[in-house]
């Protein structure tokens, strides 16, 4: 029961997160040269994170994105098993998220694919690298914050801050995935080009998330 708990949880904490944040990007635009849009797509994406580390923390730690479990897996903080009901849990959320974007903005998508990912210069290989990059700050920051319970408090602001962060300057080259699952949702409701270059923003983040856990035991490790 506990377990089908922590799905739930990520299932709803993944709707959320698309709907609300792809959603203010379709609403007000997030181009580079819209500065308002821009930045308010990048607090709506830090916003849901802060909000739901306060209402579901609790539940299932709150990772609403498959990079982030697979971190916790690599850091043995989560188990295989429960590592493929989060990511099933966080695709099925985000994909439930997007139906409901989809019908609630129409023809009034002001990014024209539900807030989707798209090639950098469509270079697959820039793309793949600024993912990796971005994806990796944003899980270091989830590993170093959460590896001390003194941080409980602060860490859903830090963790939403840094998301923040990376969206502010992601969005101008891919549209910041930095989650599998944010980008697959969205994706498969607009089709075409964001739907066939999506295994970009699938394989990126994770491998982002690997990295940031090998390099944080590396720096957290008591050995000289």
């Amino acid at each position: 029961m506990n377990s089908i708990k922590k799905y739930v949880a990520e299932f709803i904490g993944t709707f959320v997160l698309v709907l609300f944040a792809c959603g203010t990007a379709c609403v007000v635009g997030c181009s580079a040269e819209n500065g308002t849009g821009y930045l308010l797509t990048a607090l709506a994406f830090g916003l849901v994170i802060v909000a739901m580390a306060y209402s579901i923390g609790n539940v299932s730690g709150c990772h609403i994105n498959p990079a982030v479990s697979i971190a916790m897996l690599v850091s043995k903080k989560l188990s295989v098993k429960d590592f493929f009901g989060y990511v099933i849990a966080q695709f099925a959320g985000a994909i439930a998220g997007a139906a409901v974007l989809m019908v609630l903005v129409g023809e009034n998508d002001k990014t024209g694919a539900l807030g989707s990912n798209a090639l950098y210069q469509d270079s697959i290989w820039l793309s793949l690298l600024i993912e990796v990059i971005l994806t990796f700050v944003f899980v270091l920051a989830i590993l170093g914050v959460t590896s001390k319970v003194e941080n409980g408090a602060v860490a859903g602001i830090v963790i939403g801050l840094s998301l923040t962060l990376v969206h502010i300057l992601g969005i101008a080259f891919t549209g910041t995935s930095v989650n599998p699952a944010r980008s697959f949702g969205p994706a498969l409701f607009a089709g075409g080009s964001s739907l066939s270059c999506v295994w970009v923003f699938i394989v990126a983040p994770l491998v982002g998330g690997v990295l940031a856990a090998l390099v944080y035991k590396f720096l957290d490790s008591k050995k000289d």
